[in-house]
């Protein structure tokens, strides 16, 4: 009888850590590809610039000789995707496996299934934001294309920009978006653990809107940056983690954004000529 119980004791535990091994191992594998994806598109194409950069942005923004719009803002979409599944999920993928040990607590038969409908769901609301800013972004260079000037100001904008966005991770509204994607502040709510395709959707675009609040400023600034400027990209998906997954995320969101209005005010000198 005691062998029974013991048995019983141990092999959910061993099936657990499994499980664990299994998640730890494919998180890092879709890393790793998206980061390698993401190096090597930004290497062939060096003018890919941002929103607020002057010059040669066309090679993203506009179709190039031969390329249609549709297949312009296809090949930025993916590229997009591909990018924050680098920059999100070393945060994202604590959420998803305390979503899975919940599933599992439940009862589910396939926890893993479901958090990885849960997570493809997250990663669909950024892929769709994806489209939104490449429109934007078309419509901001054709206006460049037509007003030398506005393109003239790019830079000094660029620097406003991520100015604004250091200051917004002083408020209130980041930190209650903040919480709402921290693994320690992390809870279950009504529906969440519910063993089903649906409930694991909701679930994940629940997650993916709380996280493009959270990360709105931080996104805007690399967006006035440099979308496939490697630097920008790591130190953005830096923030993000550390803001999330460190102790007291407040005030590593805060820390951010010291940097980030250091970085701002620094990019206004260079435009005006001050720095």
């Amino acid at each position: 009888m005691p062998q029974r119980l013991l048995a019983k004791q141990v092999t959910p535990r061993s099936s657990e850590r499994a499980a664990g091994r299994a998640f730890l191992g494919i998180s890092a594998l879709l890393f790793a590809a998206s980061a390698a994806l993401t190096l090597a598109w930004s290497r062939a194409a060096p003018g890919m610039h941002g929103l607020a950069m002057s010059g040669g942005g066309s090679m993203m923004w506009t179709p190039m000789p031969g390329r249609t719009w549709l297949g312009t803002a296809t090949s930025f979409t993916g590229m997009w995707s591909v990018m924050m599944v680098a920059m999100m999920l070393p945060s994202l993928a604590p959420m998803l496996w305390r979503y899975r040990l919940i599933l599992d607590a439940a009862g589910t038969r396939h926890p893993g299934w479901l958090s990885a409908l849960a997570g493809l769901a997250y990663f669909f609301l950024w892929a769709a934001l994806g489209v939104i800013v490449f429109t934007l972004g078309a419509l901001f260079k054709t206006a460049q294309m037509h007003a030398p000037a506005l393109a003239q100001w790019a830079p000094a904008a660029s620097g406003l920009i991520v100015l604004a966005a250091g200051a917004l991770q002083f408020g209130a509204w980041k930190a209650r978006h903040l919480a709402c994607c921290r693994p320690a502040a992390y809870r279950a709510r009504a529906g969440t653990a519910v063993p089903s395709a649906r409930a694991a959707v909701r679930h994940g675009l629940r997650l993916g809107r709380h996280c493009i609040l959270c990360c709105a400023g931080l996104t805007t600034c690399l967006l006035a940056v440099g979308v496939m400027d490697v630097r920008a990209m790591t130190l953005v998906g830096i923030g993000i983690t550390a803001e999330r997954l460190l102790p007291g995320g407040t005030s590593a969101a805060r820390v951010v954004g010291a940097a980030t209005i250091s970085a701002g005010l620094l990019l206004i000198a260079r435009a005006t000529g001050l720095g």
